[in-house]
């Protein structure tokens, strides 16, 4: 038997044994994490940059695609490092550190995403009070909020997670450090503090979910009176790329935690961590750009700019 005194490092799951197959998985992440920093890059200096982007939507936006940058930031490296190596192993401190940013992050995400549907809803259906509602102060509160929130639940969680005595070894089965599979190694009862902790977050994210759900409820009975095609039409497009997201986030996140013990093995929970982890980030520029005209024009002008000028 061992402890959490006594254990300096963790082994994370690997993708490949052999060496062939551990090099094609860099190339590939390595593609993946550069078309992450490119999108949200982009995005980021876009709305920046155009004036007329400087309103709440974007602004959130931005914010989104800050945290998507460091979520991708926070797994992807360590994998791509551990293919090209050849190596599975991760620090203590390292372990506690990735789960602390992965958990802020996901959860800021999540919150913001709370946020944004709010937006939505004010747009669509008190469009006459958009602008008392979401001023730039309350913008800035809102968001501010969606940071704070995912930091104090990464510190809770990392704090008491990391304070439980591990007495099976230190094979985490996983790419990257997260709570349910640092439970695992932890002592038979010890665990049962986090696990508490884990159920009132999970009411707390349900509660943001119907929250979201009441507000697309209300965004689509809403649209569905606009008496012009043309007037629904444009409506429904400035909603449908915030739904794809949360439905991206929230599937592939109900999958990886809820899916039934009878089809967990080792390659599916690498596959579906992947998903969940990995993809949301890499993709989410491509679904706001690919129907946004705004967007699209605005990078088109900042494409024209960098290079002829």
């Amino acid at each position: 038997m061992s402890n959490s005194s006594s254990i300096t490092q963790f082994l994370l799951l690997a993708f490949a044994d052999t060496r062939e197959l551990q090099l094609l998985h860099f190339w590939l992440f390595l593609a993946i994490y550069l078309a992450a920093l490119l999108g949200n890059g982009l995005i980021i200096t876009a709305i920046t940059c155009d004036h007329r982007l400087h309103t709440p939507m974007y602004f959130f936006l931005l914010n989104l695609s800050l945290i998507d940058l460091g979520s991708i930031s926070t797994t992807l490296p360590k994998a791509m490092a551990n293919s090209l190596w050849d190596t599975r192993d991760i620090s203590y401190t390292g372990c506690a550190a990735q789960l602390f940013f992965f958990l802020f992050l996901i959860t800021a995400e999540y919150s913001l995403l709370t946020v944004m549907s709010y937006d939505r809803y004010v747009a669509i259906c008190k469009p006459l009070h958009y602008g008392s509602l979401l001023g730039s102060r309350a913008c800035v509160h809102m968001a501010a909020a969606a940071w704070s929130t995912g930091f104090l639940y990464a510190v809770l969680h990392t704090a008491n997670t990391f304070s439980l005595p591990l007495c099976h070894g230190n094979a985490v089965d996983q790419f990257f450090c997260e709570i349910p599979q640092i439970l695992k190694l932890s002592c038979s009862d010890a665990y049962l503090r986090e696990a508490g902790l884990i159920v009132v977050s999970v009411c707390l994210a349900f509660a943001c979910f119907l929250f979201i759900l009441f507000s697309y409820v209300e965004i689509f009975m809403a649209v569905l009176r606009i008496p012009s095609q043309q007037g629904r039409h444009k409506a429904f497009s400035t909603c449908l790329p915030h739904l794809a997201v949360v439905s991206l986030y929230v599937s592939t996140g109900m999958f990886a935690h809820l899916k039934p013990p009878s089809i967990s093995f080792p390659v599916l929970n690498l596959v579906v961590s992947f998903l969940y982890s990995v993809v949301p980030p890499a993709v989410n520029p491509l679904i706001y750009s690919m129907r946004n005209q705004e967007l699209k024009d605005a990078l088109w002008k900042l494409a024209q700019r960098t290079l002829f000028h």
